[in-house]
């Protein structure tokens, strides 16, 4: 019986393995040699398809960002930017290591359309140039900041927050002097955070405020 063939190796299999290596062990478990070791390939048959480590988080950014993808112009700019904040949230809770490299490293094309297409939508609202670039940055410093306060409180559940605190209150001696804390650990367990709620919260408060920017130079 022939042995089956092999798959070839390509660039897309590289990244979409090392990216997949670093869902499951973060960036510091991501080295060429234990990507070759998964791909089957010994360690020189990687650098045929990306020069090196460094180049290989660009094309995985990269891949995140075709992911998210690019959407099409739209007059209605606030559930455009909504739609965006919503879908880079979620490459972050799939990817969580990319948070902290996504700006950071060397832009592909579809990036750079990203990039084009946030700023497009801002400018054909209305927004002058300046408020433009505050807005847009405004709106990365909310979408990154949360989801790295989501991955580091862990909860899976909107019920986890609710454990969480139930367990911090049994730990604290008496919440005497504390009356906002004890009220919130007493309040927490039956209401939950759900990072979904509290994510659209954030979000509709910001648009709001962006909106009454806008309107006011108008």
């Amino acid at each position: 019986m022939s042995a089956e063939p092999r798959t070839p190796l390509t660039r897309d299999r590289v990244v979409a393995a090392a990216v997949g290596r670093a869902d499951a062990a973060g960036l510091d478990g991501l080295s060429m040699r234990a990507l070759a070791d998964e791909l089957g390939v010994v360690p020189m048959a990687l650098y045929k398809h990306v020069a090196n480590k460094g180049a290989l988080l660009d094309a995985m950014v990269e891949a995140l960002f075709v992911e998210i993808g690019v959407r099409d112009a739209s007059a209605d700019w606030r559930g455009w930017l909504r739609r965006r904040a919503t879908e880079v949230r979620g490459a972050l809770r799939r990817h969580p290591w990319a948070n902290g490299i996504m700006e950071t490293r060397a832009p592909g094309p579809v990036n750079l359309r990203h990039h084009d297409a946030v700023l497009g939508c801002l400018r054909g609202a209305g927004f002058a140039f300046a408020d433009a670039i505050h807005a847009y940055s405004l709106m990365d410093a909310y979408v990154y900041g949360f989801a790295a306060q989501e991955a580091a409180l862990g909860f899976a559940r909107p019920s986890d927050a609710g454990e969480a605190a139930s367990r911090r209150a049994a730990s604290v001696p008496s919440s005497d002097g504390l009356p906002h804390l004890a009220e919130l650990v007493r309040l927490l367990p039956a209401s939950g955070y759900d990072p979904d709620v509290e994510f659209a919260w954030g979000l509709d408060l910001l648009l709001e405020g962006l909106e009454r920017r806008l309107a006011s130079r108008r």
